[in-house]
């Protein structure tokens, strides 16, 4: 696990210095602190910052092939490389080194591109090609490692974070309204916007090109929803169990100390039990709790870290979580508001102090249908199809807008929640369940000068491209598909990536290993939501492993007390930051609004726990990287 960084000057541009490269690779020091690689040539400037795992001795970035013709620098595994290189030794490759940085390299010059699809793990990487002039970027297929960039025409500037782009003191960037938009619709910026006009995402799946003639983006890989029909119940059980033990046990490759996060949920605990199964150690865990009891999940993990024999580490969170307010929106470098970020945060801290790798079971709600919301629009639907359009139309839309937000309700619960989905269309409502700021907040929120930039985007612009390829599948294929190509990869992966490199330490997903993800795409979509319960199948699968509790113990989400905190312990720092008379938020937003929102909630008459801590996490960031609009 790594980062990445590093400038291309095409034409007559000015080539890039050391020093320039050098500070973009400082920025990302957090992300690799065992070495550094800095290469400055002609017009390409490549920096790497690593965190030695694989080939721990050898592995020195960037690396060159024999006649220094292409350089790469890489972040993430590859956890079939052993197997690559033999074939590539077979084919008169030859390799210095035993790491799998110089697997991907030969492999980019026998394959060229082509040669992205046969890696197996999480990835960003760039090679360069001094022959042909050319940057070839590449993401693995779930966005599991991040990647950056600008193109100005002339110069490219790409990295594993935002901050080594921000280092260059040549580049100005600007504030990209519409990203602020889908920031507060979603808690996130989707791909491929960042906060900033001039900065993208190489979206999950997809290389990148880059030459004298421009860029090249092009996708690679896709998950498609294809039933296996014809294989029985049992059939489908042992061959996801069999995928699962598989998965697990390609990502326990490690040259340092290996553990897991466990939550005590189905899916963490799934990963801990193939592991304990796999090695001959104690599985070491790190585990977080509250001392709220409703958000609390130490006893769950306890008991699943005994019925393991693993050697379990724990801490609790509580309200001083306001403390790494700035440590936060310094990782993240860009607005992010899942609230799940301070969890995380600190239980990749209880990780590190043990284990360099951790294990993670995130991507299970996402393949077999975990989340409470996907119960709710197959529910939805199903109501949806009996109802004439009629009554849809001219009783439920209107009983909808007189309906009172219950906003105390979990969103999915909510009466009006659930009758303006009937008056949508399924995509249109899924978003709606999707969604924290309406359009009506929006109106209310936003400032003369930020309405008038974003004009009539329409958010759901993010989700509609992926309902639209997903056509004619089961509904709940739909939004699993959606799920995973939004939701997944900008909230939940960006998420764990910033929390866990804060901390020097590499997370690995089995559950989103792309075999993994392709077999539980292949079930029925009947065995994954069944009479209601999410994740029949998986658990199927699980038993005998998982103990049955675990199984059949109500969901919890991965969420701390908000709406508690900012009434106690966040107070203060919201108001001194968000409602300050200097807030970096104030020159965009309408503040007399906010201060309603904030009275409501300090009342009790509204929950807005959610609103406000991305309204303080927006206030963090502005602080700290913040652009004005063009």
């Amino acid at each position: 696990m790594c980062g990445i960084a590093g400038i291309f000057v095409a034409g007559e541009g000015t080539p890039p210095d050391i020093e320039r490269v050098r500070a973009m690779g400082a920025t990302i020091h957090h992300r690799g602190p065992d070495d550094e690689g800095i290469h400055v040539e002609g017009p390409i400037g490549l920096a790497h910052r690593r965190l030695a795992i694989i080939g721990v001795a050898t592995g020195h970035q960037p690396l060159f092939d024999a006649d220094r013709r292409f350089a790469i620098i890489f972040n993430g595994e590859i956890y079939n490389y052993l197997e690559l290189r033999e074939e590539l030794i077979a084919k008169g490759h030859r390799f210095r080194t035993d790491s799998d940085t110089e697997v991907i390299l030969e492999a980019y010059r026998a394959w060229g591109p082509a040669s992205t699809s046969r890696l197996r793990g999480m990835f960003a990487y760039a090679i360069w090609d001094s022959r042909e002039r050319t940057l070839f970027l590449a993401r693995d297929r779930v966005g599991i490692k991040p990647l950056y960039y600008a193109w100005d025409g002339v110069t490219c500037r790409f990295g594993s974070e935002l901050k080594p782009i921000l280092a260059d003191p040549a580049f100005r960037p600007t504030l990209d309204p519409l990203a602020l938009d889908e920031y507060l619709t979603y808690l996130y910026v989707p791909a491929p916007r960042s906060i900033y006009r001039e900065i993208r995402k190489i979206p999950a799946g997809h290389t990148l090109l880059v030459s004298e003639r421009g860029l090249e983006l092009a996708e690679y890989w896709d998950l498609t929803f294809r039933p296996t029909d014809d294989a029985s119940l049992a059939e489908t059980t042992e061959a996801l169990r069999s995928a699962l033990s598989e998965a697990v046990g390609c990502h326990l490759m490690s040259e340092v100390p290996l553990g897991a996060f466990l939550s005590g949920g189905i899916d963490s605990s799934a990963v801990v039990g193939s592991m304990a199964a796999l090695t001959d150690r104690p599985v070491q865990t790190s585990s977080i709790g509250f001392r709220e009891s409703a958000f609390d999940e130490l006893p769950y993990a306890r008991a699943v870290a005994r019925a393991f024999g693993a050697e379990s580490h724990e801490r609790i969170v509580d309200a001083r979580a306001a403390d790494i307010l700035d440590r936060l929106s310094h990782h993240y470098d860009e607005p992010f508001a899942d609230s799940s970020m301070v969890p995380t945060y600190y239980v990749s801290q209880v990780a590190r102090e043990r284990v360099i790798v951790c294990l993670s079971g995130d991507g299970g709600d996402e393949n077999f249908a975990g989340y409470r919301r996907m119960r709710f629009d197959y529910l939805e639907n199903r109501i949806r199809r009996r109802l004439p359009n009629a009554v849809r139309r001219w009783l439920l839309a209107p009983a909808a807008r007189a309906y009172p937000k219950a906003d105390w309700l979990p969103r999915p619960l909510r009466a009006k929640t659930l009758l303006t989905n009937l008056t949508l269309s399924p995509e249109r409502a899924y978003h709606n369940t999707m969604r924290f700021f309406t359009p009506a907040m929006k109106r209310a929120l936003y400032g003369p000068a930020l309405r008038a930039a974003v004009g009539d985007h329409d958010a759901f612009a993010v989700q509609e491209p992926f309902f639209r390829r997903s056509e004619g599948w089961h509904p709940l294929s739909r939004i699993q598909y959606v799920d995973i190509k939004t939701y997944l990869v900008d909230d939940i992966l960006t998420k764990v990536d910033r929390a866990s490199m804060a901390h020097s330490l590499e997370v690995r997903v089995p559950l989103l290993d792309h075999r993994f993800m392709e077999t539980a795409a292949s079930i029925r979509a009947d065995w994954k939501l069944r009479g209601g319960e999410g994740k029949w199948i998986f658990k199927r699968a699980l038993q005998g492993l998982v103990p049955t509790d675990v199984l059949t113990r109500p969901k919890m989400g991965f969420s701390i007390p908000l709406d508690q905190w900012f009434r106690g312990e966040l107070r203060q720092p919201f108001e001194e930051s968000v409602l300050a008379p200097n807030a970096f938020g104030a020159s965009l937003f309408d503040t007399s609004t906010v201060r309603q929102w904030w009275k409501d909630h300090q009342r009790g008459t509204a929950n807005h726990d959610n609103v406000l801590w991305a309204l303080l996490m927006f206030e963090h960031w502005g602080r700290r990287f913040g652009a004005g609009l063009r």
